[in-house]
């Protein structure tokens, strides 16, 4: 199946190597946007889920996205022309590296769900690969675009693999970026930790706490937590 209908927007994927995931549900929704956020940057868009999510969520008068693939890329315009928000979305067909040679703007939030696999994972499909791999852009260099790019009371929000918490966290204290919201995500109340919602601003919190999400106690049977987070776009919740 092609497209993909929210309660607000509908998405066509077929030309995305990364389809709709849970992985970009989840940060979309997640996301803290109490700085409310004029300016958004969403690097590495895919589809564009995450930008219409945030369009949906915010009123952020500028959404910028991101997307070196042609295929995504083109599929993400088109997305953002056919959604109530065409006005407030624009996407640009580059890598993060020229995108940040000649920074136009600082944004108020900036978020992205990074590719994460490591080299020896590679399939023989090299565009899916460009979308899941880690060397197509390095957690270093996101971090620096961040750091870059980020307004003084801005939030950078991700999402990636809890194995890969901590050296992340680590990456952002090296260019005084601090984490002010963590939360671990879970499949079922008896998987492991699969992944880690983190979201930083430039000063430290003298506490901080982490919490959990549950998605389902069975096969589709979602927990409430996971329902209240995402029934603003899923019908079916």
């Amino acid at each position: 199946m092609s497209k993909f209908q929210f309660k607000q927007f509908s998405l066509e994927q077929d030309q995305c190597a990364m389809k709709i995931g849970t992985d970009g549900v989840l940060l979309g929704a997640w996301t803290p946007i109490e700085n409310n956020p004029k300016s958004i940057l969403d690097i590495g868009t895919g589809t564009g889920i995450i930008a219409l999510m945030l369009a949906q969520r915010s009123f952020a008068e500028q959404i910028d996205a991101l997307e070196i693939d042609e295929n995504a890329y083109e599929q993400a315009t088109d997305n953002f022309e056919n959604s109530p928000w065409s006005d407030r979305l624009f996407c640009f067909h580059a890598g993060l590296d020229e995108f940040v040679e000649e920074p136009e703007d600082e944004y108020d939030l900036i978020i992205s769900n990074p590719p994460f696999y490591s080299e020896n994972y590679k399939s023989d499909n090299t565009q899916r690969d460009l979308a899941r791999f880690q060397d197509a852009l390095p957690f270093e260099d996101l971090v620096e675009a961040a750091d870059l790019l980020l307004s003084e009371n801005g939030i950078f929000a991700v999402i990636i693999p809890y194995k890969e918490e901590e050296k992340f966290i680590d990456l952002c204290a090296e260019v005084e970026l601090y984490p002010v919201k963590i939360t671990r995500v879970k499949g079922t109340p008896t998987s492991e930790i699969k992944r880690s919602l983190l979201a930083f601003k430039r000063y430290e919190l003298s506490v901080l706490t982490a919490d959990e999400l549950v998605i389902e106690t069975a096969r589709h049977k979602y927990t409430n937590d996971y329902i209240n987070l995402t029934k603003e776009f899923y019908f079916k919740m």
